[in-house]
């Protein structure tokens, strides 16, 4: 066996006999070296869509056409210029307030809200996309799960997290944990991180955008997070990618050594591409729901809830929910189907699950509207308290889920988030607002605070200067484009 082993290693082959004869050898795009490869590339995209699908339902996504079809046209002309053709290319903008940016396995390549007010020039934003793309390129994320799964990857175990606590509950609160299996936010190892930075870099200039604009990027994203941390940076996720000041100098030596193709950019000029910007939300959007201290209010749904004291919340675009302190209790509102009738709720779930439900539910009214009401049994010693609400067209669930033991001392908790479901109040709906980007223009000799004062910034002078890549002392020049951050009342179609 050992000399089989080291002549396949002369020869160049894969390593690792059994990897071999399970999956063969692929040929790495960015790299043309040979590697392992435990998935194919058709099971590649299959495994990506499947994550695309769960990003969508459980973070979101950006759907105004002003973005979305700039990102596309940026991506689709970077694409062009990637060393792998064999997969499709989308581009999304995802709804997340942090700033971010990942790639799924098979061309889904995300940039997260929370990024772009942070980009100040379709240079930069074309060094992050080239980056992502050198991700999929090279098949980062094939190697990853090659390296931490095998043999569940040979034998076809690549689905996520089952379900929350059993597949009945599962099934009530819609998959809340689903994308922690890692396929998403799961970090890169420093030299892919490094290669994916070079591979994005010479994308970019052979599309004809500067690739030393990756580097300033960098250097504003590490800006970013000392502020947030209010501080130096403590140790978080990022440490095991390289450090940013380590890839500023990296990427910044990479383009000088790379030719830039003559090729007019997509916005004329950096007031056109900061014009693409103006009006953008920033932090949680109103249109998912807002949390007013416990309070949870839809403007768009005309719902409010109000939430236990002291419970932790989460809002997705598949539901909201509270936490117990003590983790062993949960409360879920979803919206889940339209309809008029409360008991089709019941419904869709006895259809679900196969188990008499129906018969079960009592009909109730809260306030005044129509509901239907039921408790139920899990098979993992979990009772589950079910209030369906029928509002404005649409069927809203109400799940309270605690252990049995736990479940009689929490029921007038469930009884009372079920009750306080209702409409908005006109002055609850007038007071929703949210944060917007909007662009400015500086007078000469101003200064940030000055201009932050002028212009009713909820940014300090700190954020201002951080996201238009500016020092904090400096003065501006006249007519100098700057984007703030501004409360506005909530408009529905105000969204980008």
């Amino acid at each position: 066996m050992t000399r089989v082993y080291r002549q396949a290693i002369k020869d160049g082959l894969c390593l690792g006999f059994l990897m071999a004869v399970i999956s063969g050898c692929a040929i790495n795009p960015v790299s043309g070296q040979p590697e392992i490869a435990l998935i194919s590339s058709n099971q590649e995209k299959q495994l990506g869509q499947e994550e695309a699908k769960k990003v969508e339902q459980q973070m979101g996504l950006v759907e105004g056409p002003v973005l979305t079809g700039y990102l596309d046209t940026l991506g689709q002309r970077l694409a062009e210029q990637s060393p792998r053709r064999d997969v499709t290319y989308r581009f999304h903008i995802v709804e997340m307030p942090e700033p971010n940016a990942f790639a799924l396995p098979g061309g889904d390549i995300y940039v997260s809200r929370g990024l772009l007010p942070l980009v100040n020039s379709e240079d930069e934003l074309a060094g992050v996309v080239g980056h992502e793309i050198g991700h999929v390129a090279a098949r980062h994320s094939v190697q990853r799960i090659s390296k931490q799964a095998p043999f569940a990857v040979v034998f076809g175990v690549l689905s996520g997290i089952t379900g929350l606590v059993s597949p009945l509950v599962g099934s009530i609160v819609g998959g809340v944990g689903d994308l922690a299996q890692g396929l998403v936010f799961a970090p890169y190892s420093r030299s892919q991180e490094n290669e994916a930075d070079q591979v994005g870099q010479e994308i970019s200039a052979r599309a004809g955008w500067d690739p030393a604009a990756l580097s300033t990027f960098l250097s504003t994203l590490e800006r970013e997070v000392e502020l947030m941390s209010k501080g130096p940076r403590k140790p978080s996720f990022f440490d095991s990618h390289p450090a940013t000041p380590d890839r500023v100098a990296k990427t910044a030596a990479h383009a000088k050594e790379l030719q830039r193709t003559a090729r007019e950019p997509i916005s004329a000029s950096r007031e056109a591409f900061l014009a693409r910007l103006n009006g953008l939300a920033v932090g949680a959007p109103a249109a998912n729901g807002v949390f007013d201290g416990q309070r949870f209010l839809h403007p768009d749904f005309d719902v409010f809830i109000q939430f236990p004291e002291k419970w932790e919340l989460k809002n997705s675009p598949e539901l909201v929910a509270g936490v117990a302190p003590d983790g062993e209790a949960l409360v879920a509102l979803k919206a889940v189907g339209k309809g008029t009738d409360p008991l089709d709720g019941a419904r869709a779930l006895e259809k679900a699950g196969g188990s008499p439900i129906v018969e079960h539910t009592q009909q109730i009214k809260i306030g005044n509207l129509q509901a239907a009401h039921t408790l139920l049994h899990a098979d993992n010693n979990l009772v589950v308290d079910l209030t369906w609400v029928a509002h404005e067209g649409r069927i809203y669930q109400l799940a309270g889920i605690a252990p049995k033991k736990r479940f009689d001392s929490l029921r007038p908790t469930f009884d009372t988030v079920a009750q306080s479901f209702r409409p908005l109040a006109p002055a609850e709906r007038a007071g929703i607002r949210e944060k917007r980007i909007r662009l400015v223009k500086a007078h000469a000799g101003e200064t940030l605070d000055v201009l932050v004062a002028r212009s009713n910034s909820i940014w300090s002078k700190d954020e201002v200067a951080v996201a238009n890549n500016l020092t904090v002392g400096g003065q501006l020049k006249e007519g100098q484009l700057l984007k703030i951050a501004v409360s506005e009342p909530y408009g529905a179609k105000s969204s980008r």
